[in-house]
């Protein structure tokens, strides 16, 4: 971080007080204090109180924004026969079959952001784990993304669907938006994610289940939130 940047970072930090902010404080307050020219994301971090090394602790699923993401992400969907057409109407960037696969295997082609294919395609797609995997694209059907129904998981991706899984150290990073949005939007965004996980709360999850929920801007400070109510719902 440059100098300029550290300054200009420094003081956005100060406006925030060292205190659990509510969802409708912390979102106009990300607003207020971004310093960069470009529109920054707005991500959601939550620290749960569970261990993702026993798979009944697992934390995963999808959430529609209600706003979507700012940008339509770019899909590609691997399918056969109708499915193809079906794809191609829906909206789909991408479209195809085999061919797909082997262009991803031969060229390391990586020019989407979320892969939808259809069961009968899974067998050819396993050749791509090591490459899809890592980045987060492998079609799966607990994220509605292997399905006969390719027309509505392009329709829900381009919506502005979002994956939240939960990583080694115990924490879900999402996406909610960009700081431009309505501030009404970010937040309906925002909630809607953070309800999602609260109701993904697994029955082997003993205690406390969120630990701790910050709202931060790509570049900007983190702004925390009072996380009583999250723990108090009945889910």
């Amino acid at each position: 971080m440059s100098n300029k940047a550290g300054k200009k970072y420094t003081a956005a930090a100060a406006q925030v007080e060292a205190k659990p902010y509510t969802l409708e404080e912390a979102v106009p307050l990300i607003q207020k204090i971004k310093f960069t020219k470009f529109d920054e994301t707005v991500e959601v971090h939550m620290r749960l109180g569970v261990d993702p090394k026993h798979a009944d602790q697992m934390v995963r699923g999808t959430v529609v924004l209600p706003n979507g993401l700012g940008k339509s992400k770019r899909v590609l969907v691997i399918a056969s026969g109708d499915k193809q057409r079906e794809a191609t109407e829906a909206g789909a960037d991408f479209v195809g079959g085999e061919e797909m696969v082997a262009k991803i295997q031969q060229e390391n082609w990586l020019d989407y952001e979320a892969v939808v294919a259809t069961p009968d395609m899974m067998r050819s797609l396993a050749k791509l784990g090591k490459i899809l995997g890592p980045r987060g694209l492998m079609p799966n059907p607990k994220t509605g993304t292997v399905t006969t129904d390719v027309a509505k998981a392009v329709t829900e991706v381009k919506a502005g669907k979002v994956e939240f899984r939960v990583d080694k150290t115990g924490v879900i990073h999402a996406p909610v938006g960009k700081v431009g949005f309505q501030t009404q939007k970010l937040f309906e965004n925002a909630n809607t994610l953070i309800q999602a996980v609260v109701k993904a709360k697994p029955a082997a999850a003993k205690g406390k289940y969120v630990r701790s929920v910050t709202i931060c801007s790509t570049m900007g400070p983190g702004v925390h939130l009072d996380v009583t109510p999250f723990n108090l719902r009945v889910v």
